[in-house]
């Protein structure tokens, strides 16, 4: 990733081509694209698949979750008494705590080794960057907060096993101490997996995530570019109005449902100290489904107008908006539901998956700016004025196609329209 700009404008940040280092995930019970980095892995992929788990697979991988879980409380109780005492905390040392107690605890011995080490080692990661962003002083809105402990309600069961703890007979997935599932495939591993994670989701539903190596796949070059802006009112406004995204509204359409739900909790809410009635906990998980639905649709949704964007351009224009600040406005419902931030990560991991390159732009003053002049207006343009008009060159558009356009002016492309020609020097592509 490198840090470009015109001269006088806010500097836009190029991601490249994908390279090696890259681990790109795949879930795919839901057809799900993903990018993450992983120096140690080169180009990769992880499957998502759901299980069918039985009855007695259900109690053995509860009782290696509570196994773990007991693991991971000791590894806290030890991380405190190390700073207290001024002592080293490192995997080496908890892995001697987990050989002594494994030496001394029979229970612990039934289960098996594989995901209780694998645990020892998250931990570490986990108290490693807290320590780092404690170094740093990064501001504490910002900084990773130290491991807690896990309670026995209220955590979902998270194992993971490297290639020495599991293995694929038969379409079934047979785990380190007898523990054998039953795999939902939507399609063929491409590879041998190196490492796969078992966990349950708040719903109750099992999955198995595997990382496979996986190559590249580029598209053909277009020689086409588009700017992009994030708004409300329309989820992205690009400089192509086929490509535009407009508010698909999933949360409103089933908040009177998610509504119905929440009052029945609220009626049957438990006292404090005491357990939740049969009631309550129907009301919570059918709560809980209409969350998982809307988050889905929004993802879907996302990812389906992302992969229409990287199949029709070679370079994205995108503005680098961070949605955060609109939480505390009178937007705060309407820009949620809108999930701008969700829509972005997946045209950039799409992008990065597909070989294009996306130029994230600043988002200063690119309401004020002209595009076709590059003139600036004295005072930032109020959200009910949807129409901007340059007083320098005459230009009248829609506030957002205009922002959609500065977009390709500060990335060094050639916005349509602004002046039917390539800027001075080497010929650039024509926009949308």
């Amino acid at each position: 990733m490198s840090r470009t700009g015109p001269v006088g404008q806010p500097p836009v940040e190029v991601f490249g081509k994908a390279e090696g280092g890259a681990l790109l995930i795949i879930h795919a019970s839901t057809v799900v694209l993903e990018w993450c980095h992983d120096d140690n892995m080169g180009d990769g992929r992880g499957d998502r698949a759901c299980l069918r788990v039985s009855s007695t697979a259900t109690t053995a991988l509860e009782a290696e979750w509570a196994r773990c879980r007991w693991i991971w409380n000791e590894c806290c109780a030890r991380s405190k008494k190390a700073h207290a005492e001024q002592e080293k905390c490192g995997p080496a040392r908890l892995d001697k705590m987990l050989t002594k107690a494994r030496t001394a605890n029979a229970w612990l011995r039934e289960g098996s080794s594989v995901p209780q080490q694998q645990l020892i080692r998250d931990f570490a990661k986990s108290r490693a960057k807290a320590l780092k962003d404690i170094k740093a002083r990064v501001p504490m809105a910002r900084r990773s907060g130290m491991p807690r402990y896990k309670k026995k309600r209220g955590t979902e069961p998270s194992l993971n096993y490297t290639q020495r703890g599991f293995r694929l007979k038969d379409g079934r997935l047979h785990l380190a101490g007898g523990i054998a599932v039953t795999v939902v495939w939507s399609r063929a591993l491409p590879a041998e997996p190196s490492s796969v994670r078992v966990y349950r989701d708040g719903l109750g539903h099992w999955y198995a995530s595997f990382v496979v190596p996986v190559a590249a796949e580029p598209l053909p070059a277009t020689g086409a570019v588009i700017g992009i802006d994030w708004g409300v009112k329309e989820t992205a406004t690009t400089t192509s109005d086929a490509h535009d995204l407009p508010h698909p509204q999933h949360g409103r359409t089933a908040a009177a449902r998610l509504a119905r739900y929440q009052k029945q909790m609220a009626r049957r809410k438990p006292a404090r100290g005491k357990a939740a009635s049969k009631g309550y906990r129907t009301a919570s998980r059918a709560a809980a489904k209409v969350h998982k639905k809307t988050a889905r649709q929004r993802q879907d949704t996302a990812r389906k107008w992302a992969k229409k964007v990287v199949r029709d351009f070679d370079q994205l224009a995108v503005e680098d908006f961070k949605p955060k600040f609109l939480a505390k406005s009178t937007m705060a419902r309407k820009a949620a539901d809108a999930a701008i931030g969700a829509t972005r990560t997946a045209l950039t991991e799409m992008a990065r998956k597909h070989g294009r390159i996306v130029h994230l732009v600043h988002p200063a003053h690119t309401t004020m700016d002209c595009a076709q002049c590059g003139a600036r207006t004295k005072h930032a343009l109020p959200l009910s004025e949807r129409t901007y008009a340059c007083t320098a060159c005459g230009t009248v558009s829609p506030r957002d196609k205009n922002s959609a356009r500065v977009m390709l002016v500060r990335a060094g492309l050639n916005p349509a329209g602004a002046d039917g020609g390539s800027p001075p020097g080497a010929p650039l592509p024509e926009a949308a």
